[in-house]
């Protein structure tokens, strides 16, 4: 099979969806890693902190659900944290499932990264103005929506 690649179609490629809210994402989230730093957390380890503690005792697959990731994806995210001491997984009713809650460690790690998550959230609303922020938030809501249907 021979297949020839028309090179003035590959720069249309560049408004991939997927690349520009992939590329946005790891920009937003090296900066938010950067604050984060002093406390030894990620930002996907801060955000699952962070859901856990609103949530209590959740499900994985729950939790994985709310993240809009899959099961593997949340494991391997929730790993340094349960080996940190911060969070605690345990086997759910029926064995099949596994139940995560925060402890008091994880309780603290979260105390000490809220100050400095506030500061860099503020700084980036700021940054895009509040209006902006408000609108790209209920675009980014949208679009989760709509691949979630599909």
């Amino acid at each position: 099979m021979d297949h020839k690649i028309d090179r003035l179609e590959l720069p249309k490629c560049m408004d991939c969806a997927c690349f520009n809210l992939r590329k946005a994402a790891r920009a937003v989230t090296q900066l938010y890693d950067k604050a984060l730093r002093p406390t030894g957390l990620r930002t996907t380890q801060f955000t699952l902190l962070v859901g856990i503690s609103m949530l209590g005792a959740v499900r994985v697959t729950r939790l994985a659900e709310i993240g809009v990731m899959d099961r593997t994806t949340l494991t391997r995210n929730l790993k340094p944290l349960e080996r940190r001491g911060l969070i605690q997984i345990t086997p759910g009713n029926d064995h099949r499932t596994r139940v995560v809650t925060i402890t008091d460690e994880g309780q603290k790690a979260l105390e000490q990264a809220l100050p400095l998550w506030k500061k860099v959230q503020a700084d980036v609303v700021k940054r895009l103005s509040q209006e902006r922020w408000n609108s790209m938030r209920a675009d980014l809501g949208e679009v989760v929506s709509l691949v979630s249907k599909s």
